[in-house]
């Protein structure tokens, strides 16, 4: 027998304030075409003054918690994707226990960028596969609107606010890609590439900075790294791309998704698309999309699902897994 990592609660949680492409045009030279054109995105969520990355997190977690039919004490771990914490310490994921009422265990946050919740996807598989904890909690979960660049109408259109959340549990399979659960995980990164992709201010440079990226380059990068991740995703367990029920991609920009999916020789009515709603939410979009995607009856009990994503470091994964 072979211990797995199943999914068995998600939920997601999205800001009150709803931010259409049009709003921009009152400050940018810009507009809704422009914008659809571009990246596919109609609209996005942006956090309330005051409102914290924990907070989100900590409402995308109660869904997942109560579709697991869970409370927090029954957590041994939870793992938090950001790269917009509340503070610089302590970690937004102790926020977050405390405020689920778990009195055990531990709490940490992973930051991969948008990459974040693929590596911390494989950091509790690792923890479950290995009997380490039981149950994980993972979150992604981002206020990228507080890093924007208002006068940069190349990124400040693309980024939202939002949170989604996984609860996985160890459960035993055959061995087997029949089994549910995780079934593969791959993980990259390239720090050659950190300036194509950045934020321009840190704590030990004592400037919170705002985002910087070149377009180009990380679409350039993007589609070629993402198809190759999923792919040697699928090879270590003997899986071809055709067996996939459901690409789950990280929602950065229309024209990656397609382009992914056709390197991967699948058609887009086998890809969840929610970046015409969220935008950007860099660690929170494949969270959020996996959430939608059960909403929306798409994603089903069985199905074979690929996620994937790429992120400033460089940093790229993916996780293969049957839901």
């Amino acid at each position: 027998m072979t211990t797995r990592a199943v999914v068995i609660g998600v939920g997601h949680y999205l800001p009150e304030r709803v931010v259409e492409n049009a709003e921009f045009e009152k400050s940018l030279d810009t507009s809704d075409e422009w914008i659809r054109a571009r990246s596919g995105i109609e609209r996005r969520h942006f956090a309330a003054e005051g409102q914290t990355t924990s907070d989100l997190a900590v409402r995308a977690s109660r869904a997942a918690l109560a579709d697991a039919g869970l409370a927090g004490d029954d957590l041994d771990a939870i793992i938090l994707a950001t790269s917009t914490a509340d503070l610089t310490f302590p970690s937004a994921a102790t926020m977050v226990q405390a405020e689920l009422g778990m009195t055990r265990g531990f709490a940490f946050d992973v930051q991969a960028v948008c990459a974040g919740f693929i590596y911390a996807l494989a950091n509790a598989n690792a923890l479950i596969v290995s009997g380490q904890a039981k149950r994980v909690l993972v979150i992604g979960a981002e206020t990228f609107s507080r890093i924007m660049d208002w006068t940069d109408r190349t990124t400040c259109v693309l980024f939202g606010d939002g949170a989604g959340a996984l609860v996985l549990e160890a459960r035993e399979g055959a061995g087997t890609n029949a089994d549910r659960g995780i079934l593969a995980t791959d993980l990259h990164s390239d720090g050659r590439f950190r300036d194509i992709l950045y934020v321009d201010g840190g704590v030990s440079t004592q400037n919170t900075g705002h985002l910087r990226m070149q377009g180009k380059e990380v679409f350039r990068h993007a589609v070629e790294k993402l198809a190759a991740t999923a792919t040697a995703a699928l090879d270590k367990i003997g899986m071809e791309a055709q067996e996939v029920d459901w690409v789950v991609p990280h929602q950065a920009n229309i024209r990656i998704i397609a382009g992914t999916a056709k390197k991967l020789g699948l058609p887009m009515e086998r890809v969840v698309v929610t970046v015409q709603d969220h935008g950007n939410t860099s660690a929170a979009s494949i969270p959020l999309a996996l959430s939608v995607g059960k909403e929306r009856g798409q994603i089903k009990p069985g199905d074979v699902l690929v996620t994937e994503a790429i992120g400033g470091g460089l940093a790229w994964g993916s996780v293969v897994l049957r839901w």
